[in-house]
C-alpha cells in the first residue's frame, strides 16, 4: 500500500519543493502571447565599450558642427548624457537608432528595427515621439513599405536640424562641454 508523501523524509520533501518551484517558473505561460509568435532575440552580453575622452583640441574642433560631435563616440554619448539633462533625449536616441538601421543588411533584422523605431519614435503618442511634422510622419509612414537603408532619413534629417539649432549651441555652453575644454 502506498504510504504517499508522508514515508518520505524530509529532506527529499524539501528538495521536491525547491524543484517543483523551478520547475512552475518554466510552466507559466508568458504574458504576451505574440511572444509565442514571434519572439523576441535574445540581447546579446556585449561589454560596452571603452570610451576615449577626446583631447582639449578634438573638444574644442567639437564647436565647428554637430557632425564633429556625432562622428566621435565618445561626443555622442557627452550630447547623449546633456540632452537627458534637458529632458530631450530621444531626439539623439532617433538620430542613434537610424544610424544603427542603415548599417543593417539582414531583411529580417532591417523589419523588427523599422518597426521599433516607428512604434517608439515616429508613431503619435509612442514612448520616445519626437517632435516631427505630420508630413514627414507621412512620408515616413508611407516609406516602411519597402524598407531601405533611406527609410527614416528625412526623419532623421529634421532631427538633426532641430538638435543643431536647438541643442546644440546650449550642449556648446554647457559646463560639461567646458569641462572636456580644460582637461
Amino acid at each position: 500500500m502506498c504510504k504517499g508523501f508522508a514515508a518520505l523524509p524530509q529532506t527529499c520533501l524539501v528538495r521536491a519543493k525547491e524543484i517543483k518551484s523551478k520547475l512552475g517558473v518554466l510552466l507559466q505561460k508568458p504574458d504576451n502571447g505574440i511572444d509565442l509568435i514571434i519572439p523576441y532575440p535574445e540581447k546579446s552580453e556585449k561589454k560596452p565599450e571603452k570610451l576615449q575622452k577626446p583631447t582639449a583640441e578634438e573638444a574644442a574642433e567639437w564647436r565647428e558642427s554637430l557632425d564633429h560631435v556625432l562622428t566621435n563616440n565618445y561626443g555622442v554619448n557627452a550630447f547623449r548624457t546633456f540632452l537627458q539633462s534637458e529632458f530631450s533625449e530621444e531626439n539623439i536616441e532617433f538620430w542613434v537608432a537610424c544610424e544603427d538601421f542603415k548599417k543593417t543588411k539582414n531583411p529580417g533584422k532591417m523589419a523588427v528595427k523599422a518597426k521599433k523605431i516607428y512604434e517608439d519614435f515616429i508613431q503619435a503618442e509612442g514612448p520616445r515621439e519626437v517632435n516631427i511634422d505630420h508630413v514627414t510622419k507621412d512620408v515616413t509612414l508611407r516609406s516602411l513599405v519597402d524598407l531601405s537603408p533611406a527609410t527614416f532619413d528625412l526623419a532623421q534629417k529634421r532631427i538633426f536640424a532641430l538638435m543643431e539649432k536647438d541643442s546644440f549651441g546650449r550642449f556648446l555652453r554647457s559646463e560639461q562641454y567646458h569641462e572636456l575644454l580644460v582637461n
